[in-house]
């Protein structure tokens, strides 16, 4: 594999993690580009991106035969929860298979990494295979329908690989994990009394980090195969808020009885039925918050190696971007 001399195309770089990566490759004197149907949430990176609908054959083949990269990372997706029906996801099925189609038709390309999402499976199922999936929602179902095409197609010309992003969260993030930041500093959120919750996190940093790592590393410890992204030792929800508010230099968040948020998860249902997007609380999230979500990093960490910040580290870094971004 060449190394950070190669040219990166990087679609769905105006995204959260998007964004991140292409903030650290430019840093690293990458050539790099962003096709994405959105304009980059950092204005700096204006420069770097064209606006490009992976749905749209023809324009995807042209850029990718002029910028001819020879790697790519493949986030662009679709990614709310706000629909039932898969066919609206179609960024995620339609667009893997062109983007795979143009990249086998132009040549050049080395290696692919196709980004999915943690929700091809309910929370706090263990998968027993990367074939093991049960989506609970359309976005999930549609990214296992994009995993399943990128596993159908054989011989392909290039090396790819599939990552599963957990909950990641930090400099440019938006719902739901900002929300967590955002009530945590207001001191909205509460945490259900004497329960200990476990999640795989990650901190965007160490998933940047991990991306990279991964599009160079040797052909034989990653072709062919799924990954999750998130930072290897779980984070404790509990604990988590306390370090955040510690950060933001408020109160400790308190501790409440459970049937007191299946109460307040009600009321933001309502909210949510009559129209507010962004309540405090619903039942889905409540749901969310008290089952434990392990993933197995075993095999990316033999990969990825030691990752470069710790929780205290990201969580100073998401609160300097989110004090910044505030005064901007």
């Amino acid at each position: 594999m060449k190394g950070e001399s190669s040219k990166i195309l990087v679609t769905g770089g105006s995204g959260f993690i998007g964004t991140n990566l292409i903030a650290d490759l430019l840093n690293s004197g990458c050539d790099v580009l962003n096709i994405d149907i959105d304009e980059p949430r950092c204005v700096l990176h204006r420069s770097v991106w064209r606006n490009v609908d992976l749905r749209n054959r023809e324009q995807l083949f042209a850029i990718i035969k002029e910028f001819a990269p020879t790697k790519i990372y493949h986030l662009g997706a679709r990614t709310d929860l706000n629909s039932n029906n898969v066919a609206d996801y179609s960024a995620n099925t339609v667009g893997v298979t062109h983007l795979i189609d143009v990249c086998v038709e132009v040549g050049g390309i080395e290696r692919v990494i196709f980004a999915s999402s943690r929700l091809v499976c309910e929370i706090g199922y263990q998968p027993r295979s990367e074939n093991d999936c049960c989506p609970t929602t359309a976005y999930g179902e549609s990214k296992v329908m994009g995993e399943r095409i990128v596993r159908a197609r054989e011989n392909l010309p290039f090396d790819w690989v599939i990552v599963r992003p957990t909950s990641i969260w930090g400099p440019w993030f938006d719902v739901p994990y900002r929300l967590f930041f955002d009530h945590v500093k207001a001191r909205r959120y509460v945490h259900p009394e004497k329960t200990v919750i476990h999640k795989s996190f990650g901190f965007v940093g160490n998933s940047v980090f991990q991306l990279k790592q991964l599009m160079n590393a040797p052909s034989h410890a990653i072709a062919s195969k799924t990954f999750y992204l998130g930072d290897y030792v779980p984070i404790e929800v509990s604990s988590f808020s306390k370090t955040i508010a510690n950060e933001f230099g408020v109160s400790p968040p308190l501790s409440v009885p459970m049937w007191t948020l299946v109460v307040l998860a009600k009321m933001g249902d309502a909210m949510k039925a009559m129209g507010y997007k962004n309540a405090p609380l619903t039942t889905f999230r409540l749901n969310n918050l008290k089952t434990e979500m392990i993933h197995d990093f075993a095999d990316i960490s033999v990969v990825t190696g030691p990752l470069p910040y710790t929780v205290e580290a990201g969580v100073t870094e998401t609160v300097k971007w989110m004090m910044y971004e505030s005064n901007s």
